[in-house]
């Protein structure tokens, strides 16, 4: 295909040909997110499309607007918006959070870079692409995040309390990115996320994510990539978890279950979904 732009990045073509971070994730899961090989599959093939909710609607509200296609997000989500063309109560959290990040210059700064900055490159054998909310050029990477909360701990079996950075996987994409802009350019640039919350009184942080975190993400990519790349040139055939959307929709019985089996690793499937935005 030819080169990636902000109209073709996301299309079918541009996920097929390039591995991104939100592709690795639905392949591999998160910590707090069970992979799925097949529904990543089905998303991938135009099978399927995850559900756009309210809490999804408010993050990607707040992001297309400081990427300066918040027009363009209205016309695509007229849902949004009341019969006399007003926001809905719902929606009006969107516009708290962003009044709320603009009243805070240590907030905006971060956000002062180049918006939706593309960049490429080959890495573990994959063609990647990446795309930088705020990019300022040797100086640092930043990454909108409008979460349900900032300071709530999730919890992980066999791991206990951790902040959501890691537990949604957000260190993952602070490496790849990191190290696709630093293919390019030969800079390794700090990563941060630029966090605000959607409680009821918004809360604001700015977050750098530790370089061991990072590293250590890269170190156990290299083999998730190769199967990915396997699975998505059909070499091999998905695995299912059996908990996703994707996975109650199309399956069939075979045997009864006891309930032991009930209680399974899929609780928060889809609650990164319902923290953050569209992608």
């Amino acid at each position: 295909m030819n080169d990636l732009t902000q109209e073709n990045y996301y299309s079918k073509e541009a996920n097929q040909e390039y591995l991104s971070v939100s592709q690795y994730k639905d392949f591999c899961g998160t910590i707090g997110r069970v992979g799925c090989e097949e529904q990543a599959l089905a998303k991938l093939n135009g099978y399927w499309e995850m559900e756009k909710t309210t809490a999804l609607l408010v993050g990607s509200y707040v992001d297309s607007h400081f990427e300066g296609t918040l027009d363009l997000f209205k016309a695509q989500n007229p849902e949004i918006f009341t019969k006399k063309g007003e926001l809905k109560a719902e929606y009006r959290k969107a516009e708290e959070i962003i009044n709320r990040i603009e009243r805070d210059p240590l907030f905006m700064m971060f956000m002062s870079g180049e918006k939706q900055k593309i960049f490429t490159a080959d890495l573990f054998g994959a063609k990647w692409k990446v795309k930088l909310d705020s990019y300022l050029p040797g100086k640092c990477i930043v990454d909108l995040k409008v979460m349900k909360s900032l300071r709530e701990a999730h919890y992980a079996k066999d791991m206990g309390l951790m902040d959501f950075v890691r537990f949604w996987g957000y260190d993952i994409q602070a490496a790849v990115y990191q190290e696709v802009v630093r293919i390019n350019t030969g800079e390794r640039l700090p990563f941060y996320i630029a966090a605000a919350s959607k409680e009821k009184v918004p809360d604001i942080e700015i977050i750098q994510i530790p370089q061991e975190w990072m590293n250590d993400c890269l170190s156990g990519m290299e083999m998730n990539v190769s199967k990915i790349l396997s699975l998505k040139n059909g070499e091999i055939d998905p695995i299912r978890c059996e908990v996703c959307d994707w996975c109650k929709h199309t399956k069939i019985l075979k045997s009864p279950i006891w309930p032991d089996n009930l209680i399974g690793e899929g609780v928060n499937e889809k609650s990164e979904h319902d923290s953050n935005r569209i992608r």
